[in-house]
């Protein structure tokens, strides 16, 4: 929805696109293939990319026929990104990288990953890096699946044993790397998935206590979770407005992130204290006890995806010091 339409997007911007995405994820609806290439692959590409690298993929995104993956983290290289080890090498015509990248969710089932590389040494960590547009069926890349607690194969190892890149697929400026991905990051933190995740869950709870006759404190408990996530939404809204008006994003994007992710994490144990149901994978879909038990499963990765609470509050810090 929000490329332009000379590459075959709606040209809505991205408070639409946030409209749209909230009813997905509220109605629970399959969209993790998609994801990345719609939410951050696209636009940085359109933003920093060569036209033959904007003709060759960005149609092909908004047609949905072709997925993306994000190459960021590594072993020692989560949150502490400038740590990563993956190195890009000059070889005629192009590069050659080897590492390996942990996280990667769909690498398995993709296209294409952007990747975070090391292309130069330098004193600052920040320097030196690049970002590569990866052919996930290339010679050299194979994967590993990493299972979620729920059984889940949706992230995986991504290994990049000498893999060869042309030069026609270096994202932006050599050297630019860092510039480049925390800007992809903001679009990365901000949207409607750091405070819906557990959404249906809550709605399925709204459901039970319809059933019974809520207690006045299960409704004010229950009134206070929709107050945190309307309140954080108007947040999610206002960086989508700076994006689509070229204003910073980045300490916006991270407080989101953190106010978002550490309520979809107290969002679980609430409704349990709200409503004491044994949690079921077994159950019914759709029911309380089927939600529950995902949500507790799926709770440990929210206050990680997309850096840590603590990197986070670093990056909220350091720009409230700037703009001070």
């Amino acid at each position: 929805m929000a490329l332009p339409p000379r590459y075959g997007g709606g040209g809505r911007g991205f408070a639409a696109r946030v409209v749209v995405i909230e009813e997905l994820l509220a109605a629970g609806a399959p969209v993790s293939a998609h994801w990345v290439a719609d939410r951050q692959a696209g636009p940085s590409i359109l933003a920093h990319g060569t036209e033959e690298q904007k003709q060759r993929f960005l149609p092909a995104i908004a047609a949905g026929r072709c997925f993306f993956s994000i190459g960021m983290s590594e072993q020692e290289a989560g949150s502490d990104l400038a740590n990563v080890r993956t190195r890009a090498e000059r070889v005629p015509g192009g590069w050659r990288l080897t590492g390996t990248k942990k996280w990667t969710g769909g690498a398995h089932v993709n296209d294409y990953a952007i990747v975070l590389a090391r292309t130069g040494e330098h004193e600052d960590r920040h320097q030196g890096l690049s970002q590569f547009i990866v052919d996930l069926r290339a010679p050299g890349v194979r994967t590993e699946p990493i299972h979620l607690l729920t059984g889940e194969h949706t992230f995986n190892w991504f290994h990049l044993d000498g893999v060869e890149v042309p030069d026609g697929m270096l994202l932006g400026q050599e050297g630019d790397g860092w510039k480049q991905v925390t800007g992809e990051l903001a679009f990365e933190r901000s949207g409607p998935e750091r405070y819906l995740s557990t959404f249906p869950l809550l709605v399925s709870l709204t459901r039970e206590l319809r059933r019974g006759a809520a207690t006045p404190d299960q409704q004010a408990r229950l009134g206070a979770l929709l107050a945190r996530i309307f309140a954080i939404r108007q947040l999610s809204l206002g960086v989508a407005d700076a994006l689509d008006t070229g204003r910073p994003a980045d300490v916006r994007a991270a407080l989101v992130k953190d106010l978002g992710t550490r309520l979809e994490g107290e969002l679980v144990h609430e409704v349990r204290r709200i409503l004491p149901r044994a949690a079921n994978t077994g159950a019914t879909p759709g029911s309380y006890p089927h939600h529950l038990a995902y949500a507790l499963l799926h709770s440990p990765g929210y206050t990680l995806r997309g850096g840590t609470n603590e990197i986070l509050r670093g990056v909220i810090t350091r720009g409230l010091e700037r703009q001070s």
